[in-house]
């Protein structure tokens, strides 16, 4: 169990928010289209679970698939990041289970691949035929974007925390280990106390403890709620006495506290330019099938409709 001080996400969440962020209406239509090559075609191993593989290439393929938010904010989360590697493992391990059991060749699923495959096809089709130019959106049009959302842009604040972290395996240890974070509290709380040296030495977080504590830069959200109120009233410099927590007793350093900003244009620029594409590709595309419908005559049959919509109920 991860004893960071920001809420840990499961393997399918993360994986969802992954599919979600790429899939999402607005975004390229065909981007579940791409193919993604399988490991062991001449790239790098990157992770393996059992037989199944991913190397270098498949992640690269897998990162293109993205939105470029969605992509920085794996990059920039390695917990987040190992943990959508072990669920698409995951995945290819039940795929292959799935295959062994002949499971493809259901009718259902059989079915289901049909109508999949039929929406792949249509959708990088009118991806092709409805194509944004690659001059759009110019900097006059990406600025005006920025200035009519500015409002929306906030950066939260962000929090530098460090911590000496106690595990309290059961119940009747509570009281011990509470008497040793009090001891270390107050150690840390001296004037001449090296709490990274402390946390090295003490903190049984090994995802923080060699780095003397720190756990990096983060909004409030992204903490234990446990320890998030303590953390705001804080003042930089300053060390908490225990909090506890489901995973044990945290004491808080606060070494750093950026305050909440609005984005700058710059950090807007990528995430703006493919909402506006994303804006003219769905309205090119919306505009493409109308006008199918004003060159084409369309007729229902509507006994034959009704007696469908009858043998449903």
């Amino acid at each position: 169990m991860s004893r960071k001080l920001w809420a840990g996400v499961g393997a399918l969440a993360v994986l969802a928010l992954a599919v979600g962020l790429a899939l999402r209406p607005g975004t390229d239509p065909v981007a579940a289209s791409r193919a993604v090559p399988e490991a062991g075609q001449g790239g790098t191993e990157l992770a393996s679970l059992g037989e199944q593989k991913i190397d270098a290439e498949e992640l690269k393929a897998l990162f293109a698939q993205l939105p470029v938010q969605a992509r920085q904010q794996l990059s920039n989360d390695r917990p987040a990041l190992e943990t959508w590697i072990r669920a698409r493992l995951a995945e290819k391990a039940l795929y292959q289970q799935a295959e062994a059991k002949g499971w493809s060749k259901r009718p259902e699923v059989q079915a289901q691949t049909r109508a999949a495959t039929e929406q792949i096809v249509l959708r990088s089709y009118l991806n092709s035929v409805t194509a944004v130019p690659q001059d759009y959106p110019s900097d006059e049009e990406l600025k005006q974007a920025y200035e009519n959302g500015k409002a929306g842009f906030q950066v939260p604040a962000l929090y530098r925390v460090s911590q000496i972290f106690l595990a309290v395996p059961d119940e009747n240890a509570l009281e011990s280990v509470r008497k040793q974070a009090l001891s270390l509290a107050k150690r840390a709380q001296a004037g001449d106390a090296d709490f990274a040296e402390l946390a090295r030495s003490y903190s049984q977080d090994a995802g923080s403890n060699t780095r003397g504590g720190d756990t990096g830069l983060q909004p409030l959200n992204q903490l234990l709620p446990e320890v998030r109120g303590t953390v705001a009233k804080m003042k930089v410099g300053s060390v908490s006495e225990p909090l506890q927590s489901s995973l044990g007793l945290h004491i808080i350093k606060l070494t750093e506290q950026m305050p909440a900003r609005t984005a700058t244009f710059d950090e807007m620029r990528a995430q703006l330019r493919d909402a506006l594409r994303a804006q003219r590709q769905e309205q090119a595309a919306k505009d493409y099938v109308a006008g199918m419908f004003n060159t084409a005559s369309l007729t229902i049959d509507g006994k034959v409709l009704n007696q469908v919509v009858e043998a449903e109920k």
